[in-house]
């Protein structure tokens, strides 16, 4: 008996994203109105161009290409945080997104008030944050300061606080980016153990890093993105050598 087709959780066609050299980031909707033609209006470039993949459950994918090639961008259209220009992305599960970590945090509100309104905005229930409170602190190893506001923590402790809430979603799709460059040596133990217990239980994994030792222990498969294209979809040891081939030291 044929087994079924599983379908995609991520699905990527044509996709483009083109942005502003300028403070203001992305174009004004009166000016995309305005610019009913194909060319590029002054000033701006395309982050991303006629980029097509799709990801299936279960799969660890990472994204490699040197900074400014929209390595980043790409996380955040899968995220939602982005809307594309040309083309289309669609996430049939829902994202634990680690990029940009201590974004969404209140800093006049406590470490215990910002636990229940940051996992509550990530969609996580009243009782489920009550029920995972504790764990969300002590792997964060602020138990001590559950109760200080948070624009009092030191950068590290608003990194490992960020971490430990989004790493306890249960959304099938982890979104990754370059989180583990961050913290003490310790601290990033603790997140790789957290990663791969959470690839154990069958989670799809979209990861952002420079770190080739990161990458070929997470990632089986790699996206190389240059010159704001996709040039190489492969096993991730193969990107890693056409991307140093490409870049030499």
């Amino acid at each position: 008996m044929t087994e079924p087709e599983v379908a995609p959780v991520i699905e990527v066609h044509d996709l483009g994203v083109r942005f502003r050299r300028n403070r203001r980031g992305r174009r004004s909707i009166k000016s995309m109105f305005a610019d009913s033609s194909r060319r590029m209006p002054k000033g701006e470039f395309w982050a991303l161009r006629d980029v097509s993949f799709t990801v299936q459950p279960g799969e660890s994918i990472g994204v490699v290409g040197r900074n400014g090639q929209g390595k980043s961008t790409l996380l955040k259209l899968v995220a939602g945080v982005l809307l594309p220009d040309e083309g289309g992305v669609r996430v049939n599960a829902g994202v634990a997104p680690l990029i940009e970590l201590t974004g969404g945090f209140v800093g006049d509100l406590t470490v215990r008030e910002n636990v229940h309104l940051t996992a509550g905005l990530h969609g996580m229930s009243k009782a489920r944050v009550a029920a995972r409170y504790d764990e969300i602190v002590a792997f964060a190893e602020l138990e001590e300061f559950q109760d200080t506001a948070y624009k009092h923590l030191s950068n590290g402790m608003k990194v490992r606080l960020a971490f430990s809430v989004v790493s306890q979603l249960d959304e099938p799709i982890l979104l990754v980016d370059e989180v583990l460059a961050v913290g003490d040596r310790a601290f990033r133990a603790k997140c790789y153990k957290r990663i791969d217990e959470l690839l154990a239980e069958g989670r799809t994994l979209f990861f952002v890093s420079h770190s080739e030792k990161d990458l070929l222990r997470f990632c089986t498969r790699g996206l190389y993105i240059r010159e704001h294209r996709l040039v190489l979809d492969a096993p991730i040891g193969e990107v890693i050598e056409r991307y140093n081939a490409d870049n030499p030291s």
